[in-house]
């Protein structure tokens, strides 16, 4: 007879639960339970016959019970009590044991012996919980690491398993944590009540280690070296002895390989921990160099970028460059880390920007975009979305540099994304003369050609450009900006200027014009008017910080283009029912950290101008005691604007940055999207409690101290 075929031991694709594979067996723990309950009656009925029985003795009970109970009798109670205990303890003792070992199920029995040995050869550990939690089976792989699992609730041993209770969770979700020495990986198997771990100990120690060793490249910068030590007495070359022991003890401390290759510049070498390190240390080099000026008539401060997250030199050293050319266009006194496919890390900035008097720096500027102009067939300027008098002032400054060279130049300019004021402003002054200056966004994008000149003003943020789409399809791309850029600015222009020290974009268009090579640029006076209303919007009336020497200079030098200061002025004025709504608001101000305030419009209050929500904050700065303010508001149906100002004591950029948004040192805005104006001030307040100690400028006595 034929010979029949072996029956093959199949694995079910599903694992059973405990009581599936013995009906009898239950969880160790609740026979515990159980134990302790039946041991805590006997020894109560114990007890109370025992009192009972003293009672007796004591009363004498019924009478002649003391003398009629022979002693041996209660030598007899006394050894059956203890041999019955004995028995309990010793029936217990083999209950435990036997429901013990039909609980102490082999992996083969939940998951197949093939399996069984996979997972030993592979170190993979298997856990079996009840009900509630409480482990009743573990395999070898614990005892092996000397992890006692058994009758403890899993939960408590390890809280971030409590991710597997989700009942939404995905079907590949896993738990990683470290336990003592050990890093494990988890998986969970919801209906067997069954945790699957795995050893990661020996990866995690390659991936920290590879982790750790990562290559880190930097540039460091000295701040304004040429005016600081250069062209200075000769009594300030301690204070560079100074700077450059402080960077080179710096270095030392923290495993940094620094090599000096300019007077004022550092390349900077060293793995990921190194990095990490100086990181929780918040760069405190930046600190410690501008205590090296103290006593001085300036303080010297770093601008450091630094990169990593990619193994391709040549990549690492481009974004280091980059970062560093960052931290010093938002001023100096702080380092930027750049980590590949992340955003920028930004530390430091504590100190307003320093003053930039270099007029060679504006020729070469003025000389530049010329060249550049000269050689586009077609130019296109377009400042910022919901464009102000600064935007559109500086577009007009581009617009005369392109008239003064011949060159055709389009303003791309959107009626419905400009801010009232500046629309209103448009249009009594040009008219339908606009169109003659002015291209639509749509119709940018259309004409747009790969040998266009696109400049972009008042703006660094392609998210934020009017005419975004005619931006992207732009090749050559210009930057002229006074905002400190953020960590999406636009990549790899032909020629980036951005300059946190001016007052205003429309500062470093005056100054260009006026400072350019060869023949005077014709700038007419309306034009003009337009440039110094942006300046009075961004400087509050030449009232905030950043108003200097150049501010007034480059004022002059739009009176002498005929500007005309009253109606540069009115421009910006309130209607009477905006300064109403501005009055109105007083009474919702909130001061949640000292010399900080904030107000919020209504959630059901109706869209405002958007330079009405900057005057708000501006506003609330003409109080004493007030140094930063912030004023919330709709200006669309789902959309709402959060503007900052400071008096240079608090680094508002830095915050304001924390919400999506940027500016400089003592004046910026986020707009933010889906959101009411409650839940906005509710995501400032947050970001004042986390982040307004690191935004903090220097001490006043400090401060004073700057050139």
């Amino acid at each position: 007879m034929p010979r029949k075929p072996k029956k093959e031991k199949r694995v079910s694709d599903q694992p059973k639960r405990i009581e599936e594979l013995d009906p009898g067996a239950f969880s160790v723990t609740r026979l515990l339970s159980r134990l302790k309950f039946a041991g805590f009656i006997i020894g109560l009925v114990e007890l109370l016959l025992v009192g009972l029985v003293a009672v007796l003795y004591y009363l004498d009970a019924p009478k002649g019970f003391v003398e009629g109970v022979n002693p041996w009798y209660w030598l007899l109670a006394i050894g059956i009590i203890a041999i019955f205990d004995i028995c309990f303890i010793w029936i217990a003792i083999y209950v435990v044991g036997k429901k013990k070992h039909a609980t102490d199920l082999q992996a083969a029995s939940v998951l197949g012996s093939d399996v069984q040995e996979a997972y030993k050869f592979g170190e993979i550990g298997l856990v079996v919980t009840d009900d509630e939690g409480c482990v009743i089976w573990t395999n070898s792989f614990f005892r092996e690491r000397s992890l006692d699992i058994l009758d403890i609730n899993i939960f408590d041993w390890q809280p971030k398993l409590k991710n597997f209770l989700d009942a939404n969770l995905p079907s590949d979700f896993k738990v990683e944590f470290d336990c003592g020495s050990l890093y494990f990986s988890v998986r969970y198997l919801t209906d067997a009540h069954l945790f699957i771990f795995r050893d990661m100990t020996n990866y995690h120690v390659i991936e920290v280690t590879s982790e750790n060793n990562r290559l880190v490249i930097g540039f460091l910068m000295i701040d304004n070296y040429d005016e600081k030590f250069e062209r200075s007495e000769e009594g300030n070359s301690d204070v560079l002895t100074n700077v450059r022991q402080a960077i080179i003890e710096y270095a030392k401390d923290h495993d940094i390989g620094l090599r000096r290759y300019r007077s004022d510049a550092y390349f900077l070498v060293c793995h990921y921990s190194a990095l990490h390190s100086v990181m929780e240390d918040q760069f405190s080099i930046l600190e410690k160099v501008r205590k090296a000026g103290e006593g001085q008539n300036f303080i010297p401060t770093l601008s450091i970028g630094m990169a990593y997250g990619i193994d391709i030199v040549g990549r690492l050293t481009e974004m280091a460059t980059n970062a560093l050319n960052i931290a010093m266009s938002r001023g100096g006194d702080q380092a930027v880390v750049a980590k590949a496919g992340d955003d920028l890390a930004f530390f430091g900035g504590k100190t307003p920007s320093v003053e930039n008097t270099n007029r060679v720096q504006f020729r070469s500027l003025a000389d530049s975009v010329l060249t550049l102009i000269k050689s586009a067939p077609l130019v296109m300027v377009s400042g910022h979305s919901s464009m102000d008098m600064d935007a559109f002032g500086a577009c007009l400054g581009i617009y005369a540099f392109c008239q003064h060279v011949g060159k055709n130049c389009k303003i791309v300019y959107d009626m419905k994304d400009t801010e009232l004021k500046t629309r209103s402003a448009i249009q009594s002054v040009f008219g339908k003369g606009i169109d003659k200056l002015t291209i639509s966004p749509s119709e940018a994008e259309e004409r747009i050609k790969s040998n266009t000149l696109f400049i972009v003003v008042d703006v660094s943020n392609p998210n934020n450009i009017m005419g975004r789409k005619a931006f992207e399809k732009a090749t050559k791309v210009v930057v002229i900006d006074h905002h400190r850029p953020g960590d999406n600015s636009i990549e790899h222009p032909i020629l980036n200027h951005t300059d946190s020290s001016a007052s205003s974009t429309c500062e470093i268009l005056a100054e260009m014009i006026h400072y350019a090579n060869g023949e005077r640029i014709e700038l007419p006076s309306v034009f003009a008017t337009f440039m110094l209303s942006g300046m009075f919007l961004d400087t509050n009336g030449f009232k905030n910080q950043n108003t200097g020497a150049r501010t007034f200079e480059a004022a002059e030098i739009l009176k002498g283009y005929g500007a005309d200061n009253v109606a540069a002025d009115s421009y910006l004025k309130d209607d009477f029912e905006e300064l109403y709504s501005l009055t109105a608001l007083c009474s919702r101000v909130v001061t949640p950290e000292t010399g900080v305030v904030y107000v919020c419009t209504p959630d059901d209050e109706k869209p405002m101008d958007d330079v009405t929500i900057s005057k708000l904050s501006d506003y609330y700065m003409k109080a004493k005691g007030i140094h930063a303010s912030f004023a919330i508001g709709r200006i669309a149906s789902n959309t709402v604007k959060i503007s900052g100002r400071s008096d240079g004591t608090i680094n508002v950029q830095l915050l304001i940055e924390r919400l999506g948004g940027g500016g400089r040192f003592t004046a910026a805005a986020a707009v933010i999207n889906n959101i009411i104006p409650s839940a906005a001030a509710a995501r400032l307040e947050e970001v004042l409690r986390n982040y307004l100690d690191q935004a903090r400028a220097p001490l006043p006595q400090e401060k004073s101290q700057r050139e």
